[in-house]
């Protein structure tokens, strides 16, 4: 570890050094997680505790209806579990057209047509099962106290619980379960949500039985037909999450590690190995022309990733292809120092979200992240479980491609865990939500901390740009007045953002400081949300 933990930009945080850590986006997901440390849990026994509470605690992001992913570094090799859900058996092109005429382009944004089967709650009993040392049960003890005697409400969840209201509170089950008192809970007000107390209990009672083939399965089906859903207990019953080897490319020397295909971790993976053929750390960190660089490497891995990234079963390309080294080579000559441009997809040969990470000093780390997706996902919510669901459908496209809708088909997914190594020794646990600012925030943060050789929550504190479409990019405005009008000079369709949540995510990071029980981890948790770094 060798940062300079001078730290240049205004912040709320410090970094956190200890030898069992954990950081999430809310503190009482964090404390849940140490309570399982404390017990003689491990990282993944402590991840699953803080995935469960943040269903309570920030369901604007998540809830018991969401998808996740994972990456675990067990102590000798890295293992990636994909939990996104795939489509109902119903769920055709002509199911749709059927409904939204045949010049739909995507299934809704919101509703029960844009709900897949959700995965997380799968993911927690694999992960459990395969790397935990406490009884399942145990894990979620933490999360049904809060969600049965409540929790006062933080203040950028609340933010955002009040912007959603409008948009989502005429759907089904919604107000029921978020909207006491007839409207959004106030900063500091009171929230309970037994109804997923009940549901979390069943799922702990039955270490997760009771979502995919019993009574809240069954719930769901029947609240979904009552509002013109086609989801079914069958659908959940077919469920399955896979574990699957994450892809890699070298950075520097170090290995940068995301989960494959469907998710859109690849683009991070493409962005680092055209930026490979640059000397970013030769350039001012904040200066217009670093940015500049990562801005246009991240518009060509978008270009592909949008192209080509699917259920890998309907895949063009293959994620090697993608990230071949003379490919990207080539994809890199393309950029122009002084001229943003607009980039379409390449040709390679043919052959709202919660993120949070935990570590043990054992040396066991896990990279977790779940999702709703937008806003409070679909807007429904099962109200006797307390079951808020995503809107993962949305992702699919009605069109021909790799992407289009087909009964257990998995869509293109946003969320992705990350991991870093070096020499095949596990180096960082890291992630940054939100959307398609997840590989955005992968890219500037590592650029950051392994070029110009910032600390974890330095690298985090960092103002971030976010690339939309075409030459329009976001900016916080804690960036440099001078780096933003060399932006514009080169064509890049600035606009600044005063609202950090909404639109340049927020990450969570552990990064591995020598020996664990020794030294330690040093770990950092993004101050755009209301979370915690802790440990001991």
């Amino acid at each position: 570890m060798n940062f300079d933990f001078h730290n240049p930009y205004p912040t709320t945080r410090l970094p956190v050094f200890a030898r069992n850590v954990v950081s999430t986006s809310h503190p009482l997901a964090a404390q849940a997680g140490l309570r399982m440390l404390w017990k003689g849990g491990n990282a993944v026994d402590a991840a699953i505790a803080a995935a469960a509470v943040m269903t309570i605690c920030e369901p604007v992001s998540n809830g018991l209806g969401s998808d996740a992913f994972a990456i675990v570094w067990d102590g000798k090799a890295l293992h990636g579990l994909n939990a996104s859900g795939h489509a109902p058996a119903a769920w055709t092109v002509e199911h749709f057209q059927r409904k939204y005429g045949a010049d739909a382009k995507t299934p809704p944004k919101r509703g029960f047509d844009a709900v897949t089967v959700p995965g997380a709650v799968a993911g927690w009993v694999a992960l459990s099962e395969r790397f935990g040392k406490l009884p399942f049960a145990d894990l979620l003890e933490p999360a049904i106290d809060i969600a049965e005697r409540g929790y006062l409400l933080p203040i950028v969840v609340q933010q955002k619980w009040a912007a959603a209201t409008p948009e989502l509170q005429h759907m089904p089950g919604f107000a029921e379960s978020f909207l006491p008192w007839g409207r959004a809970p106030k900063v500091g007000e009171l929230f309970q949500f037994k109804g997923a107390a009940r549901g979390l209990r069943a799922i702990a009672e039955t270490k997760g039985t009771a979502f995919y083939g019993g009574e809240i399965a069954q719930a769901v089906e029947k609240f979904a037909a009552m509002n013109g859903g086609s989801l079914t207990a069958r659908d959940f019953a077919a469920y399955r999450p896979e574990w699957v080897k994450p892809i890699g490319k070298n950075y520097r020397g170090y290995t940068l590690h995301e989960i494959p295909p469907n998710g859109q971790g690849i683009a991070a993976l493409i962005a680092l190995g055209i930026l490979e053929q640059f000397d970013l750390a030769s350039l001012p960190v904040d200066g217009a022309d670093s940015q500049h660089l990562q801005i246009e490497a991240m518009k060509l891995a978008f270009a592909d990733a949008y192209r080509y990234v699917s259920d890998p079963r309907t895949m063009e390309v293959t994620p090697e292809q993608m990230l071949d080294d003379a490919y990207l080579a080539g994809r890199a000559r393309l950029l122009d120092m002084k001229r943003a441009q607009e980039f379409g997809a390449g040709n390679p040969a043919k052959g709202g979200t919660i993120y949070l990470t935990a570590a043990d000093e054992d040396g066991m780390m896990i990279s977790f992240i779940q999702s709703n997706y937008m806003g409070f996902g679909s807007g429904c919510v099962e109200p006797s479980f307390g079951v808020s669901l995503q809107n993962r459908g949305h992702g699919f496209s009605l069109r021909p491609g790799p992407n289009q809708v087909a009964p257990g088909k998995r869509p293109f997914h946003t969320i992705i865990p990350a991991f870093l190594t070096r020499d095949g020794k596990p180096v960082m646990s890291y992630g940054v939500m939100g959307g398609n600012m997840q590989p955005q925030g992968h890219l500037q943060t590592l650029v950051r901390m392994v070029d110009y050789k910032q600390s974890p929550q330095a690298a985090c504190d960092a103002p971030r740009w976010r690339f939309n479409a075409g030459l329009e990019i976001n900016v916080e405005q804690q960036m440099a007045k001078a780096t933003i009008s060399e932006l514009l000079v080169r064509g890049h369709k600035v606009e600044v953002i005063n609202d950090n949540y909404q639109d340049f995510g927020a990450g969570q990071f552990i990064w591995r400081a020598g020996n664990p029980k020794v030294e330690g981890y040093v770990a950092a948790s993004d101050p755009r949300r209301d979370g915690l770094a802790a440990g001991f």
